[in-house]
């Protein structure tokens, strides 16, 4: 069995066709049949059904193609990990990450990320589409809300994230330890647009609890939320693991309960792609990043 009648197999389990397999593979359709006349010869059983213009893969078709996907992923994965080798311990990464998260997570932890590895070049992407677009190759790891169950994707759990209400310190709220989510409903709050992730994840617990949100302000900016709370002109809901790393001396953190806001965020990737320097380097960061944001809070 030679690859190049691997590939061509393979592509005609694509298109169960063999006009569009062999111009998918830039050869002619004659060329193709008689490459897969040949491999039927030599394995001794037939790998397609022909009825009329369709075909339909045999029991033994089924199981070539099954072993020609696993072949192919490890010449994938083999030609990734030389790739990475030769770029000594540099590389490229596309991040996704769901719109607004850039702010809120990543913008601090990539700057500190360039200036300690300097040879990686690293995107990110605000999609609301990460795990599609994992799936697709379009980008090479995502960061979204959990859980994720997928047996084609490798999923990192990175932290718990639960909301907190931050107001001025000269709010009368300040004084609170906590409130009842309920009460967001009789402020006059300064928040996200309705479609920026964090927005949509308050609207759904105040959903939950009977009541729609009106927000007194709306910006897209998390530093124009920031200057707006503390300015007095309103509270706002924000992660408390993000407010409690401000160290804002002008901000009280106030936390939500009956329900408290929260979310679950993970890491998720391809499992069958080679998770080179880049990758490696950047998960490890990014999980060291976020414990020690974490610390930090509990020390606060």
């Amino acid at each position: 069995m030679e690859l190049k009648q691997l590939q061509y197999f393979m592509a005609i389990c694509e298109e169960l066709h063999f006009t569009k397999a062999a111009e998918k593979m830039g050869v002619s359709a004659p060329n193709i049949s008689q490459q897969i006349r040949r491999l039927e010869e030599e394995l001794g059983v037939l790998l397609f059904d022909r009825v009329g213009k369709t075909i339909v893969l045999t029991d033994a078709g089924a199981i070539l193609r099954e072993h020609g996907t696993a072949v192919f992923k490890h010449l994938q994965q083999a030609g990734d990990a030389i790739a990475d080798l030769k770029q000594m311990q540099g590389g490229s990464l596309s991040i996704g990450v769901l719109p607004g998260d850039a702010d809120l997570m990543f913008n601090a932890m990539l700057l500190n990320f360039h200036q300690t590895y300097p040879t990686i070049s690293l995107s990110l992407l605000e999609t609301t589409k990460v795990t599609e677009q994992v799936l697709d190759r379009s980008i090479d790891v995502g960061v979204t809300i959990g859980p994720v169950i997928d047996e084609r994707l490798t999923t990192i759990p990175l932290f718990h994230e639960e909301f907190s209400l931050a107001v001025s310190v000269h709010d009368p709220l300040a004084t609170e330890s906590f409130i009842p989510l309920s009460r967001l409903q009789t402020l006059k709050m300064v928040m996200f647009p309705p479609d920026h992730q964090c927005r949509k994840l308050i609207d759904h617990f105040c959903r939950e609890s009977g009541f729609a949100l009106q927000p007194h302000m709306v910006t897209t900016t998390l530093s124009s939320l920031l200057q707006m709370v503390q300015s007095g002109v309103g509270p706002c809901v924000l992660p408390r693991l993000l407010l409690e790393n401000l160290h804002n001396p002008d901000i009280k953190v106030v936390h939500l309960r009956n329900p408290t806001p929260s979310q679950d965020i993970c890491l998720i990737y391809r499992s069958d792609r080679y998770v080179g320097y880049a990758m490696r380097t950047f998960i490890k960061t990014l999980r060291a990043y976020i414990e020690t944001a974490i610390q930090h809070a509990k020390s606060s």
